[in-house]
């Protein structure tokens, strides 16, 4: 990719307002624009930030999700931010470099290891406010794998996901917690409407699932097919549930995309057979309206056998009046009230998810609805996209010592 000077979509946004002061501008730094919370999360504050007057930049190799940027007012500034070589982090820290100089950009905000290294290097010589949010636990297997990782712990502040990921960063970094800023992700709870998701949505999912005939309660676990995120612990609960209670008593849906050909993929239809479980679990593939899913799932189920930083589908679900089975750490610990809004389980335990599977199925129509009261309640309180903005906004104006216009 070559570096050439940056050309905005948006060169008629006036820079300043009436009185000649200009209005923030904010650089958000993400590897790509694809599919996956933190490019959700970049998209979610592009708009926040043209919603309150300022100017929204983003750095990025660009994606799926360029056009959905633009329509919520965002600039693309498309650069090779998903390299990770040592030279390449240089290379791009010397295009921020230019490129805070020419849009006057105010603040720098990091949301991935590679891109924070290039912004760091860019903001230190001008001294310019950098802000990173902390989105994983990541992998800390070796020296150089740490010191890479510590990138993300240089914010001033650190926005951390949730407070098990506050909480880590203050003990694997050493750094004060006044240095840290916990802001959930939330749910868009424009989309995630219960009285939003009509009939012919739903249809659409049925129809493309061959769910026609099916009367019997759904247990969904959404999210991409990988090892940690537990397909395989859900597979086995879910034929102790069917071994006790018959294979007309529930189905268990897959929902997440996996690579073609994924050994993973094979390993999971292996398990399903061997445990002879094919008329109660089915694999679907992905999907592309997560609401309607919802709408449809009697249960959503997080079997993540690793901690999460925040897991965004518990809190989807909860949005949408979903009772939800999450493993008992990381995150879940925090979006899910157990006993309240849905159950917590042992890690990597398929006995313990069998037994809130049952719990679920027992619950009469009385109980699912204080279930869906205190569920939405619960996400409109603590775990809205609104209040993920809101609050991230805050911090920007904290940081730089004044508003934006439309605030």
């Amino acid at each position: 990719m070559t570096d050439v000077p940056f050309q905005s979509d948006h060169t008629g946004l006036s820079r300043s307002s009436g009185g000649g002061k200009r209005w923030p501008t904010i650089l958000q730094l993400v590897p790509s624009l694809n599919q996956g919370g933190v490019e959700r999360g970049t998209l979610e504050m592009a708009q926040a930030i043209r919603a309150a007057g300022g100017r929204a930049l983003v750095a990025s190799s660009g994606g799926r999700l360029e056009a959905k940027l633009r329509a919520v007012g965002g600039e693309l500034i498309k650069l090779p931010m998903d390299a990770k070589g040592p030279f390449a982090l240089w290379r791009n820290s010397r295009r921020l470099r230019k490129i805070i100089r020419s849009e006057n950009v105010d603040l720098v905000h990091a949301r991935s290891r590679g891109p924070a290294w290039s912004g760091y290097w860019a903001t230190r010589r001008g001294a310019l406010p950098f802000v990173t949010t902390y989105h994983g636990a990541y992998n800390e297997g070796s020296r150089a794998k740490r010191r890479y990782n510590s990138i993300m712990a240089r914010g001033k502040p650190v926005i951390a996901v949730s407070q098990f990921i506050a909480d880590m960063v203050a003990e694997r970094h050493g750094i004060d917690p006044s240095g840290i800023v916990t802001i959930p992700r939330g749910a868009d709870l424009s989309v995630f409407d219960r009285d939003k998701v009509h009939t012919e949505r739903i249809g659409e999912l049925v129809t493309s699932w061959n769910l026609a005939e099916e009367i019997r309660p759904i247990f969904m676990l959404p999210g991409r097919l990988t090892r940690w995120k537990g397909q395989e612990v859900f597979i086995d609960a879910c034929k102790i549930v069917r071994d006790r209670r018959g294979p007309d008593a529930f189905l268990g849906l897959i929902v997440g995309d996996a690579k073609k050909g994924s050994d993973y993929l094979r390993a999971l239809d292996r398990r399903i057979a061997s445990a002879q479980t094919g008329d109660s679990v089915r694999i679907v593939g992905s999907c592309n309206d997560m609401a309607a899913a919802y709408r449809l799932a009697s249960c959503v189920v997080s079997a993540s056998t690793d901690p999460e930083a925040f897991g965004r589908v518990a809190v989807e679900a909860q949005a949408m009046g979903c009772p939800v089975i999450a493993t008992n750490h990381g995150g879940g610990r925090e979006t899910v009230e157990d006993d309240v809004t849905g159950i917590l389980v042992e890690p990597g335990n398929a006995e313990a998810m069998a037994n809130a599977m049952e719990e679920i199925l027992d619950l009469t129509e009385e109980e699912r609805g204080w279930v869906f009261d205190a569920a939405t309640s619960r996400v409109a309180e603590h775990f809205s996209t609104e209040r993920m903005q809101q609050a991230t906004l805050d911090v920007y104006e904290s940081v730089l010592g004044r508003g934006f216009p439309g605030r």
